[in-house]
């Protein structure tokens, strides 16, 4: 966008101006730098970092010590992009109080700008008690990973007419609690649009279709780094895995047949010193 630092602010305004949000999610210090020299908008420390980058069969099992760890690389790399970061499960389920200090503890451990809450309509009022203490957030409703389980697992959501209008009804909610943006996930594009159409604030899609105000992936999927499953509204726009695969294979049989190091690649002493140092050791 600019060269200064986006803000929530800044987010909303984009919607006003018709102008499409660029968001990725990454998860430490090197993309994170990639990711403000590339200019992107907003920069989501997600908590699919569970599966992307520690093994982790769902985002449940991740904690809030592993986002606020994740979050401090990123905020590293950002000077530009709003960090966005992830609540995880169940930190803001058990209260309001609870939320509040939990959303706290990652802005200030963490250094976000900003924290990203799961769940629709009932969540408003954890959205609104989080604003109000001077935290801003960014909804997201569809699919939601952490409940997914609960939704049937990972499909798309919104299918039949009272599912779609639940999802409406859930972002005119998130809107009203005070939230800057939305993501909404997993939606038919036309159902997408219809979200878009119905709030003020920017809707920011993952398989939402084109007609949102923005889109968000994760930059392991961008990169093709990722291959365990590629959901359909994955597009991957380089295929990094194989020549990583293939730059190691090379370098284990370098390293077996000794041809790295190289002279090249390694440092020399003058011959008069090693001629010292080999008399002293006799």
């Amino acid at each position: 966008m600019t060269a200064t630092k986006v803000t929530p602010p800044d987010i909303v305004r984009a919607k006003q101006e018709g102008r499409k949000l660029v968001e990725i999610t990454a998860y430490d210090y090197p993309f994170g730098l990639m990711a403000q020299e590339a200019g992107v908008d907003i920069v989501l420390v997600g908590d699919s970092v569970g599966m992307a980058m520690l093994g982790m069969e769902t985002t449940v099992p991740v904690t809030l010590d592993m986002m606020i760890h994740h979050t401090q690389a990123v905020v590293r790399g950002c000077k530009t992009p709003l960090v966005v970061t992830d609540m995880p499960y169940m930190t803001c389920n058990t209260g309001i109080r609870d939320a509040i200090m939990n959303c706290g503890r990652l802005m200030q451990e963490g250094g976000c700008d900003a924290v990203k809450i799961e769940g629709g309509e009932e969540f408003g009022p954890v959205v609104e008690a989080v604003v109000k203490a001077g935290i801003p957030v960014q909804g997201h409703i569809g699919l939601t990973p952490q409940t997914a389980g609960a939704l049937g697992g990972f499909k798309t959501q919104g299918k039949d007419t009272a599912a779609a209008c639940k999802i409406i009804k859930d972002a005119k909610a998130i809107e009203a609690a005070g939230a800057f943006s939305i993501v909404v996930e997993a939606v038919p594009a036309p159902l997408g649009q219809l979200i878009a159409e119905s709030v003020s604030i920017p809707i920011v899609g993952i398989g939402a279709g084109v007609a949102v105000d923005g889109q968000v992936l994760v930059i392991h999927d961008i990169l093709g780094l990722f291959d365990r499953f590629v959901p359909k509204f994955v597009k991957p726009y380089a295929t990094l895995r194989p020549t990583i695969i293939d730059a190691l294979k090379t370098y284990g049989q370098e390293v077996r047949t000794s041809v790295f190091p190289d002279p090249e690649h390694s440092f020399i002493m003058s011959e008069k010193v090693l001629q010292e140092v080999r008399e002293k050791m006799r």
